[in-house]
């Protein structure tokens, strides 16, 4: 088979098609994903009926006005509270928040596991969305490096000229001595540069943050748990963390197609520890809800594909009746145990 310089350039030039392409496809697909993705908001679950609604208002002790969340909230799954113990209602929404949700005064909506709210994409980064913001992060860095990458070999040739009339008569190492053709080469090497390097410090900082299990407002403000303040509270370990935000099925990881794991609204955490009068009602066959209306830390079953992050860590002991009363109480408690 013979070889020609010519059928090698258009090997190189299919190839250069191919990836510029389909790298600018998939950037351009999660771009989009991430701006008109909506913000996942708060379920009805999590507003205050209309009588508790009425009686909040016309409360003006902030004592009783904890009460009647407390009250409210003994159902859902929320173990986070306020610097102070509090529970964490927005006025603004008028509703108790999950674990993980802030308000957005950009969007003027609670926004589940808010990360911020991005100007670029004038959109807020939350629950429904992180997995599209981090691909085009991803494919915004892969797309950069190409560019720059193909444009190095020019800019490098751009500082032995040729000067020679036409371009036909320069060496095969040089570029024409032609102005537009330099202005073209040094704006797109240096754009690309610079767009890599910033987004490579963005995303460097989200892969970490993935692999924490936290958002960048837990970084700066941390979740207070029963214990106190924790920053690693909903950390499962680094495997585990990256399933969460992408989902189980890795294939489907690189695309931006929506795989995380839970609804946004709860989240497994290996800081709730179990409380013996809950443990009690529940080998008695009685509801969580019976514990009595002053319990801060509301009980409820996770998700199924909650129960699947944490199914590898537990080992429960089969036996008779009590050990699967304990069982189902530590189930509800998200008694676990972790890898470190």
């Amino acid at each position: 088979m013979l070889y020609s310089p010519n059928s090698y350039l258009y090997f190189i030039a299919v190839v250069y098609l191919v990836v510029f392409h389909l790298s600018f496809v998939m950037f351009v697909w999660s771009y989009w994903k991430t701006i008109f993705t909506h913000p996942a908001s708060p379920s009805n679950e999590f507003c205050l009926s209309k009588a508790d609604k009425e009686q909040y208002e016309k409360e003006e002790r902030p004592e009783s006005q904890q009460e009647i969340l407390r009250r409210a909230a003994k159902d859902l799954p929320i173990y986070t509270t306020t610097a102070s113990r509090a529970i964490r209602y927005c006025d603004r929404c008028q509703l108790i928040k999950p674990d993980r949700c802030h308000h957005c005064s950009a969007c003027d909506i609670c926004v589940l596991k808010m990360d911020h709210h991005c100007p670029w994409v004038n959109n807020c980064v939350g629950f429904s969305n992180y997995k599209f913001f981090l691909l085009f992060l991803m494919y915004s860095l892969l797309y950069c490096l190409f560019v720059a990458a193909t444009v190095l070999q020019y800019f490098i040739k751009f500082w032995t000229p040729c000067h020679g009339k036409a371009a036909e008569n320069c060496p095969k190492n040089e570029l024409p001595d032609l102005p537009d053709a330099k202005f073209h080469v040094l704006f797109l090497f240096f754009v690309a540069a610079m767009f890599f390097i910033s987004i490579l410090s963005l995303f460097s900082y989200h892969c970490w943050l993935v692999g924490k299990n936290r958002s960048t407002i837990e970084t700066f403000r941390a979740p207070t748990f029963r214990n106190g303040p924790d920053k690693n509270g909903f950390s499962l370990g680094c495997s585990k963390n990256l399933r969460e935000v992408f989902g189980d099925e890795k294939k489907y990881w690189l695309l931006p197609i929506f795989t995380s794991l839970g609804d946004g609204c709860n989240f497994p955490t290996r800081l709730v520890i179990m409380d013996p009068e809950q443990l009690t009602v529940s080998s008695q066959n009685e509801p969580a809800k019976s514990s009595g209306a002053n319990q801060s830390f509301p009980t409820r079953p996770l998700s199924e594909s909650q129960n699947r992050l944490l199914a590898s860590d537990s080992q429960w002991v089969e036996g008779g009746p009590e050990e699967e009363h304990v069982k189902s109480g530590a189930k509800k408690h998200i008694i676990v145990s972790l890898e470190s």
